[in-house]
């Protein structure tokens, strides 16, 4: 088995950024792939997990970015054999769509910025979302949202604006509509469509000390499901199994 996290970026400024630091810094090694510039996606996904980034498209959007039915095909692939995935805005949304839910284009608010997420209840025995605080901030720059889970989904998180902010589906299989990578200084470069980059870049900074301990243990939590999977040591996980109780 590949030992390495698929990464698949969308667009040019839509990196992994201090997620991928954190994957890095946690042993794992990572397979980026450029999709918006025409690198090919792996025929199966023969890697330790996968990760599904943002970009400005619907997960169904195949004549704008035809990348994206390959990528439909390894997260059907993942869910079906258990490979680790998380995917993020676009990333969440192809997880929500493929597994049998639904995404709407232009649908409520949209959010920008650092705002605070509720987390729900049910995160409670989630191997990625136990134990968080009950509100946390979180990025968010989308228009676009999820408008119906799949049927046996967990919902993890949510906002006034868009109730599916996180949730998770079979045992390792994450989607979240917010951008746990994103920096602060990553916002001065959004185009201002209705609302002021700096005072949003100056709310998110604010916010970093409370938000950034909290992504980086979901995100260390995810990298020890990966290493676990790669050496087979994967088995049925919760919160009470999982192979990281950080």
């Amino acid at each position: 088995m590949n030992e390495q996290i698929l990464i698949v970026q969308n667009s040019r400024s839509g990196g992994p950024s201090r997620v991928g630091g954190w994957l890095e810094k946690a042993g794992l090694k990572l397979d980026v792939v450029l999709a918006h510039e025409g690198a090919p996606l792996p025929a199966r996904l023969d890697h330790a997990a996968m990760i599904m980034l943002g970009g400005g498209y619907l997960p169904g959007e195949d004549d704008r970015a035809p990348w994206l039915a390959g990528a439909r095909r390894l997260a059907g692939q993942a869910l079906e054999e258990g490979v680790p995935f998380f995917g993020i805005c676009l990333g969440g949304q192809l997880l929500a769509e493929v597994a049998g839910g639904e995404v709407t284009g232009d649908t409520g608010a949209p959010e920008n910025g650092s705002l605070p997420l509720t987390i729900r209840p049910e995160a409670a025995d989630d191997p990625l979302f136990h134990g968080l605080p009950e509100v946390v901030p979180a990025i968010e720059h989308h228009k676009d949202a999820i408008t119906r889970l799949p049927g046996d989904a967990v919902w993890l998180a949510e906002t006034g604006a868009c109730p599916y902010q996180a949730f998770r589906v079979g045992e390792r299989a994450w989607g979240v509509q917010f951008h746990p990578e994103v920096l602060p200084a990553r916002i001065r470069e959004w185009s201002p469509d209705g609302f002021d980059p700096e005072e949003v870049y100056a709310r998110a900074l604010a916010d970093e000390p409370i938000s950034t301990p909290v992504w980086h243990r979901v995100t260390t939590r995810f990298a020890a499901l990966a290493t676990a999977f790669t050496t087979g040591a994967g088995g049925s996980v919760s919160a009470r199994t999982s192979p990281s109780r950080a």
